[in-house]
């Protein structure tokens, strides 16, 4: 199983990028997805997060401005990010609670690889 993350790059503040994470592997189940970033010399947090009915949870620094989503059948996640700003640069990484199939894989986290979010003020 593995989460390939894309959609990073360098954009103005007060612009848009959509992240995306397509899960892929021999899954069985997806459960929590979510996207966490990590900015130089601060620890990785989390930022949004949403459950496979879709109930969706988000940091309060980007509540309003974030929009997290999933396609079930598709086994990707987006993250929506507007109105950038500055402190928003950061290495975004995607994470997801899998079942994988197959004997004796079992359920675990998987994170993908990072993009790299640079705001430009």
């Amino acid at each position: 199983v593995q989460l390939q993350a894309s959609g990073g790059g360098l954009v103005q503040a007060g612009g848009s990028l959509r992240l995306s994470c397509a899960a892929s592997g021999a899954i069985f189940s997806i459960y929590d997805m979510g996207w966490y970033r990590q900015a130089p010399g601060k620890e990785r947090e989390l930022v949004a997060s949403i459950i496979k009915t879709r109930d969706t949870k988000y940091m309060d620094s980007v509540k309003g401005r974030f929009t997290i989503s999933r396609d079930n059948a598709k086994n990707t996640e987006y993250l929506y990010i507007n109105r950038l700003l500055p402190e928003d640069t950061a290495v975004y990484y995607c994470n997801a609670d899998i079942l994988a199939s197959g004997v004796g894989v079992g359920r675990r986290e998987y994170w993908g690889k990072g993009t790299l979010v640079t705001v430009s003020s």
